[in-house]
């Protein structure tokens, strides 16, 4: 298994666009008279990056991938659970500040780790098909198209699982079609960006991978990193 720096240079954007992204959630921001995480801002880029791993080193690569960023993820939600419930020091008075910020609820965690999964795989999975189903040609089918599926499945499970019960549904309809048009149309405002890297990825590296023969399961250990 070999992977070149430039593979681990996108892989380091992913996983930051997606810890950030999760950090930023939090804060609820108005764009155009809608109410929408400030995740929003970077969570996009997330899967521009997923887009560039799978149309250039392959399935294989971007899973390998993903299942990372979970595990990163996880890894500080449960540093930050920690740090939460260590005892504050005497001239610290900000708990309550760290609890609101940091504080999430095992529902939202729990949202946002099947949102993930599902979502990211999912993209993941129509570009490698596309790919082959369009012989390569035409990208801005297969980034938009996968992105359109993947987080549209990110928004309505995300939000649907923390809100759901709380919330009318058509309040619930309301965000998760906002969500999903804000982030399909960055993609689609993106896609100069995603070419440009795929282009230079593709020139510099001498890959661009078809996932012929790729086992599209996504919990097999089988992994591919291809790079100079």
């Amino acid at each position: 298994m070999k992977a070149s720096i430039w593979f681990v240079v996108i892989t380091a954007f992913f996983i930051t666009c997606l810890l950030t992204a999760n950090l930023l959630a939090v804060k609820l921001i108005a764009v155009f008279g809608f109410f929408l995480p400030a995740g929003v801002i970077v969570f996009p880029l997330s899967y521009l990056f997923s887009d560039v791993l799978t149309e250039v080193y392959g399935y294989q690569a971007a899973r390998f991938v993903i299942w990372l960023g979970f595990l990163c993820n996880f890894l500080a939600v449960v540093a930050l659970f920690v740090g939460g419930i260590i005892p504050a020091a005497p001239v610290w008075h900000d708990q309550g500040a760290y609890n609101t910020i940091f504080g999430s609820t095992p529902r939202a965690v729990l949202a946002s780790c099947i949102s993930y999964i599902v979502g990211e795989f999912t993209n993941a999975f129509i570009l490698a098909k596309l790919k082959i189903a369009t012989r390569g040609r035409w990208l801005w089918v297969r980034t938009i198209g996968s992105t359109f599926i993947g987080e549209g499945l990110d928004s309505l499970i995300f939000i649907c699982i923390v809100f759901w019960g709380t919330l009318p549904t058509a309040v619930l309809f309301t965000m998760v079609l906002t969500q999903w048009i804000f982030k399909v149309v960055y993609e689609i405002i993106a896609t100069p960006l995603t070419y440009s890297i795929v282009l230079f990825l593709k020139r510099r590296e001498g890959v661009d991978t078809y996932d012929y023969h790729t086992n599209f399961n996504p919990f097999s250990l089988q992994a591919r990193l291809v790079g100079k």
